[in-house]
């Protein structure tokens, strides 16, 4: 059973960040210590929330208990997502510090959440060059959506080769694995979602039919579920097989539901047992 120190945003109402992330990853039998660094009614997609943002010295404060209690060299991996500022990236990065130093072996596994196609950036000023220039360099596993992966290498990709390649270009600055979400267009038809995942090894791929609905979570519960059947077989193709049919399974029974929200309740044995399921192919 592995452990997932899991410092990311909370909600009561729906399913982001932490609250996408965590019920699923416990569903699949992993032991999640949860560090919040927001703590909101609802997702910001509303327009309206309410609830504070944790203080960066707090966050600091909670992951440092856990370290006195001695039992974080126990983790296996730090995962994270959004960083709301540049204050409680720092505390993060202290946080891969320190768990590494505990656990050599752990992984720490970021979703740089900056923004996306259609959308252009919806983070803070400085966050994209925080991301690109300190946080992503000392990941071993990065997920970037392809907006993101093009900023953090700095240049636009228009086929599946040109995503390779700049998944590769963003290896050789630090992360050993690079898990590309959303890749729409880029040379193959429109009415398909792929991801591409790109190690030292070599590229897969996995098309699932397109959903016509934003869903918000499904990052999060993507970059979540990549880490645990990653850290559980070693692979990165079937890590990658595994997260497209839990992710479709629960994104079309959300749909299906006609529900804005995340259906994680509703459709956790989809977790274990998907209902859909998909099968990567080697491409490099």
């Amino acid at each position: 059973m592995s452990t997932i120190l899991s410092i990311q945003s909370a909600v009561a109402y729906g399913h982001a960040g932490n609250s996408a992330a965590v019920f699923p990853l416990q569903r699949m039998g992993v032991e999640v210590w949860p560090v919040l660094t927001v703590t909101f009614s609802n997702h910001t997609g509303y327009g309206a929330w309410r609830g504070p943002l944790v203080a960066a010295d707090d966050v600091r404060e909670v992951v440092h208990g856990i370290d006195d209690r001695g039992v974080l060299g126990q983790a296996d991996a730090l995962l994270t997502g959004y960083q709301g500022s540049p204050e409680v990236a720092a505390v993060i990065l202290e946080a891969a510090e320190l768990v590494k130093q505990r656990n050599p072996k752990a992984v720490y596994c970021c979703d740089p959440v900056m923004g996306d196609v259609g959308r252009g950036f919806f983070c803070l000023p400085g966050i994209p060059e925080l991301m690109r220039d300190q946080v992503v360099p000392r990941c071993d596993v990065v997920t970037p959506n392809l907006f993101e992966l093009e900023f953090l290498v700095g240049r636009e990709t228009t086929s599946i080769p040109d995503v390779i390649e700049a998944a590769h270009s963003l290896r050789a600055r630090g992360p050993e694995t690079v898990l590309v979400t959303s890749v729409t267009a880029a040379g193959g038809p429109d009415d398909v979602m792929r991801m591409i995942a790109v190690n030292g090894e070599g590229a897969w791929q996995v098309e699932t039919p397109m959903i016509d609905r934003v869903f918000t979570g499904s990052g999060d519960i993507t970059t979540a579920m990549f880490l645990a059947h990653l850290l559980q077989t070693g692979s990165a193709e079937r890590a990658l097989s595994a997260t497209a049919s839990i992710v479709y399974s629960v994104l079309r029974e959300t749909a299906d539901l006609d529900q804005r929200e995340l259906a994680l309740v509703k459709a956790q044995d989809f977790v274990v047992n998907p209902k859909h399921t998909f099968t990567a192919s080697q491409i490099a």
